[in-house]
């Protein structure tokens, strides 16, 4: 097993080739770029969804409801593939751009209903106070609603981004070269299976383990605020 590991891993994949681990390496790199910008991109739209969905206006809200229907009732796989053969079809834009494109679109919808559910927990009356005290409804969301939700919805949020960083795994399917691309790059190069989809394995794993981490550190931490 170890001479396995050092072939696939260690030895150069062919003449002027880098080895297995460094392809790994750049796939890791790559998945999180697009992790961490559909992250920014997701919450930036998902919050802005959220409080169209929390509108009393129905030019609001009926918007935001079709969007989010429209991403939560179609695989992200498809939406992938939109952006890249439809929309960017004629435009010359790298993967990378067109892969945060299509998980930060995604991710919002998600976003949207876990802050929108944030929003509701908050109690009613704290708005009332805010609009009695002279604040605008649009001051009172951002200084006092949101914040709460916020502390609400942690655990939820990181379980969505921790979903997002697995999710990426389809960028493959639009000629990106992820952290699973890699991988299965490094399969049809060595002929092994085994060493190249366990190591992707264990490190998406430990991914997703360290980011459960921090995000239980931080909550932690609000919570004794």
């Amino acid at each position: 097993m170890q001479d396995r590991i050092i072939r696939c891993l260690f030895e150069p994949l062919g003449t002027g080739q880098p080895n297995g681990l460094s392809l790994l390496i750049n796939g890791l790199g790559n998945t999180l770029l697009i992790t961490f910008g559909a992250v920014l991109l997701g919450a930036f739209l998902g919050v802005g969804l959220a409080v169209m969905r929390s509108s009393e206006k129905r030019a609001w809200r009926i918007p935001a409801f079709l969007y989010i229907e429209c991403v939560r009732g179609t695989p992200v796989l498809v939406q992938l593939f939109i952006i890249n053969f439809v929309v960017f079809a004629s435009v010359a834009v790298d993967k990378w751009t067109v892969a945060i494109i299509a998980f930060g679109i995604n991710s919002a919808a998600y976003v949207s209903e876990i802050v929108r559910a944030g929003i509701n927990a908050v109690a009613e009356g704290q708005m009332q106070a805010a609009l009695s005290l002279g604040m605008t409804k649009a001051a009172a969301m951002r200084h006092i609603i949101l914040p709460q939700a916020f502390k609400k919805i942690l655990p939820a949020l990181g379980n969505e981004f921790i979903v997002l960083i697995k999710e990426t795994s389809v960028v493959g399917f639009i000629g990106g070269i992820d952290l699973m691309r890699a991988g299965d790059i490094l399969r049809s190069k060595t002929y092994d299976a085994v060493v190249p989809l366990f190591t992707v394995a264990v490190i998406y794993l430990i991914l997703t383990v360290a980011l459960s981490q921090i995000l239980q550190a931080v909550e932690r931490k609000w919570s004794r605020r």
